[in-house]
Parts: structure tokens; C-alpha cells; sequence
């Protein structure tokens, strides 16, 4: 019982850091990534696509990212989606080729950037404090209903504390590894 209770918020914690991984790849280094057009939705037929569906997104090299569209009506199409996102980002389109070259992030930008990394960070902690909370009700309500004794109760709470502490230490070296790329020049 008290071990499928410590498995299931490990398991829990490991989906907000999974999903502090993801939040992180949709923020912009310094480098060319093909993760950066992955939130831009494009109309393919009447309905909403992520542009990777409907095109083949890579880095031509570390400033310059390239758009090959699987079907020659669909380049304008993503021209426009990629050019009405909230990116700033400007495709120059030859022929069904798009290159989107990303300009250098400026000093501003990059603490901005680190700042709102630094959140998402933030957000992801919370969500594992409040996994272990969760956790140590639960160990708590089994003490009060006489499954479990006092001793175990206790056991379970520094078993807990163990496993939140070392998905806080994970986040934090993403978040360092996140800062160090933004930092980069």
C-alpha cells in the first residue's frame, strides 16, 4: 500500500518534469531547432494540424532552420502560419524550400527569456511539492484508519521527502542546462 502510494507520486512527478522538458524546448536558444515550430498549427483541408504533420522541419545549421512541405499547395499555407505566429520569425520561400533564418537574440531578450525559464522551473517545483503533500495525506489518512503505524507513517514521509528532493535537485539542473544555452552567445 505505502509503496504503490510512494510509485504513483514518483510517477506523477516524473510527468511534471516531462512536462517542464517539453515547455523548455518551445523556448529559443540561441541555436536553430526544429522543437521551435512544433506549437504552430497550420490548416490542412479545414482542420488544425501541428506544422510537423504536414512538413519536414530540420536545422540547416545553427541559425537557419528549414521547411521542406510534403505537398507543393501547402507552402503558403505555412508561410503564413509560421508569419502570424508569435515567434517574429520571417520565412524567405524558393520554390517549395522555406529557410527561416532566426536572428541573434539580443542581451534583453535572453534575461527575459531566462526569466520566464526560471517560472516554468518555479511552476514545475509546485507541482511536485504539492505530489508530496498529496502523498503524506495519504499516509496520514492510512495511520488514522489503523493500517498502518506510527513508525511507518513516518518511514513513508523521509522515503517521500527523498524522492521529492531528488526530482526538485533534476529540475533545477535542467533549469541550470536551460539557462546556460540561453546565456550563450
Amino acid at each position: 500500500m505505502l509503496n504503490e502510494i510512494k510509485q504513483d507520486a514518483n510517477e506523477r512527478m516524473n510527468k511534471s518534469i516531462s512536462s517542464l522538458e517539453s515547455n523548455f524546448s518551445k523556448i529559443r536558444t540561441g541555436r536553430a531547432q526544429p522543437s521551435l515550430l512544433e506549437q504552430i498549427q497550420v490548416d490542412y483541408y479545414g482542420s488544425m494540424v501541428p506544422i510537423s504533420q504536414v512538413a519536414n522541419i530540420s536545422a540547416e545549421d545553427s541559425r537557419t532552420l528549414k521547411v521542406s512541405p510534403w505537398e507543393k499547395e501547402m507552402v503558403a499555407t505555412i508561410e503564413k502560419a509560421i508569419m502570424t505566429s508569435d515567434l517574429g520569425l520571417n520565412p524567405q520561400t524558393v520554390g517549395q524550400v522555406m529557410r527561416i533564418p532566426l536572428p541573434p537574440l539580443t542581451e534583453e531578450r535572453r534575461r527575459e527569456l531566462v526569466r520566464l525559464v526560471k517560472d516554468e522551473a518555479e511552476q514545475a517545483k509546485v507541482a511536485v511539492r504539492n505530489i508530496r503533500r498529496d502523498a503524506n495525506s495519504d499516509f496520514k489518512e492510512l495511520l488514522k484508519d489503523k493500517e498502518i503505524s506510527e513508525d511507518e507513517e513516518h518511514k513513508a514521509q523521509e522515503d517521500m521527502q527523498k524522492i521529492t528532493d531528488s526530482n526538485i535537485s533534476a529540475i533545477d539542473e535542467k533549469l541550470n542546462a536551460k539557462e546556460e544555452s540561453l546565456l550563450e552567445i
